[in-house]
């Protein structure tokens, strides 16, 4: 039976230093970025039956084993940073890397960086993953695969081309009729030359009104410099509004169709003078909520919101993520424009991903496949800019439980010496 007590105890021993190992890992993690501790917990190991009148089952216990080493996922304190290529999640998921020996793995710190290509990277020089490609109207398109993020800072940006414009305005109910209204919208062709656009309202009769949009002379092919260019009705460039009488909008012919519910259309601008081909612009009747962007309310004529979605070229001079992780770059004379948004990804099992060191982790059959998205969806959480997600550990909890270790430890020791003392006592009964 001393033998068994040796067996039992040396288990204990060594379960009991493998909970020190992982007390003194968190310990030392305590300030690393993303870093998530880990908790172990024992199992105890086969038993051996052993005879006797006993009608229950006499067993003795052949020791313990360390049952699993868990990390613990819980959320860590986001903390402020004053670099705005850095991010931390907030609730579940992890940052997608492509690592420098083409593997893939994720990770909660984000204490990302621009290497000298301005492409976006974790300390160990690991590419951090998400999407760039756009869709028509200028939207980050993250239908696809994700793939690496450069943003060159100082690097010419591309012009966006307008395509879509809003002018909330307000006509008024008490103008007379011929009483005039106008409205400018700075527009930009696909080469970034701006342009301004001028919507001029007329009263017609009570509540009702005509549009007419020109453009500088000298800006158009065909046109006169110092000469307004009146763009055709053929292209949407005349037509009219009718409000009912609460000030609301009823209808809108544009150009020769017919008058209708409120909707947007479509204005076509001629070739411009530059060389860039003509625009065609969405001019947004609507709003996001479906909402007339005109009213005919008892108050003066005047437009008091203006805003398009085209942008002339520019240098970067920086760059900020949002929320779902879109990364907004500012350019030119305060210009922003969306140039890539961060790749999240969780885990039917987060406790099954391996850790690869560098606060990294691996996709491994017990935590499933990665399901790959974007912040805010998916279940993923969303991001915080400029701050970096500190390590979970608990100081409190973890000298407790190397408390508990440590008397674990002791405890078998003893065990072990007492089993040697009978046995030696044992051997002593021949003499």
């Amino acid at each position: 039976m001393a033998v068994g007590a040796f067996s039992a105890a040396l288990s204990g021993l060594n379960a009991n230093a493998s909970a020190l190992s992982v007390i003194g890992n968190n310990l030392a993690n305590m300030n690393t970025v993303g870093y998530k501790a880990s908790t172990v917990t024992f199992s105890d190991l086969v038993s051996q039956t052993v005879g006797g009148a006993s009608f229950d089952p006499m067993q003795i216990g052949m020791g313990v084993a360390t049952g699993a080493i868990t990390p613990n996922f819980s959320q860590g304190t986001p903390e402020n940073t004053s670099t705005s290529t850095n991010a931390a999640i907030q609730g579940n998921g992890f940052f997608v890397l492509q690592t420098p020996s083409g593997g893939q793995a994720f990770t909660r710190a984000g204490d990302f960086t621009l290497n000298p290509s301005g492409t976006l990277v974790s300390p160990d020089g690991s590419e951090v993953l998400g999407y760039t490609s756009k869709t028509a109207t200028g939207a980050i398109d993250t239908t696809g695969q994700p793939g690496a993020i450069t943003i060159s800072p100082g690097a010419l940006q591309p012009p966006v081309a307008t395509t879509n414009f809003t002018a909330v305005t307000n006509l008024s109910a008490t103008a007379a009729v011929g009483d005039k209204a106008t409205a400018s919208v700075q527009i930009y062709d696909a080469l970034g030359t701006p342009h301004v656009a001028t919507i001029t309202f007329t009263n017609a009769s009570a509540g009702v009104w005509n549009y007419a949009v020109t453009l500088p002379g000298a800006d158009v092919s065909g046109g006169t410099a110092g000469t307004p260019f009146p763009i055709t009705a053929a292209n949407n460039g005349t037509g009219q509004f009718v409000f009912n009488p609460d000030g609301t909008l009823k209808t809108v012919q544009a150009g020769t169709g017919a008058a209708g519910a409120p909707a947007d259309f479509t204005i076509t601008t001629p070739a411009w003078s530059d060389g860039a081909a003509a625009s065609a612009l969405q001019w947004n009747i609507l709003d996001a909520n479906s909402n007339p962007t005109l009213t005919g309310y008892n108050a003066a004529s005047a437009t008091s919101s203006v805003s398009q979605n085209g942008s002339a070229p520019g240098q970067v001079t920086s760059v900020a993520i949002t929320s779902d992780g879109t990364i907004t770059a500012t350019f030119g004379a305060g210009q922003t424009v969306a140039v890539g948004q961060l790749a999240l990804a969780n885990f039917n099992n987060p406790n099954g991903l391996v850790k690869l060191g560098n606060t990294q982790f691996g996709q491994s059959q017990a935590s499933g496949v990665a399901n790959i998205g974007v912040a805010g969806t998916g279940g993923r959480g969303t991001l915080m800019g400029s701050a970096l997600e500190q390590s979970n550990v608990d100081m409190g909890q973890e000298f407790t439980n190397m408390i508990l270790a440590q008397r674990g430890y002791e405890a078998n020791g003893k065990s072990i010496t007492t089993a040697d003392q009978i046995l030696q006592d044992t051997l002593a009964l021949k003499q």
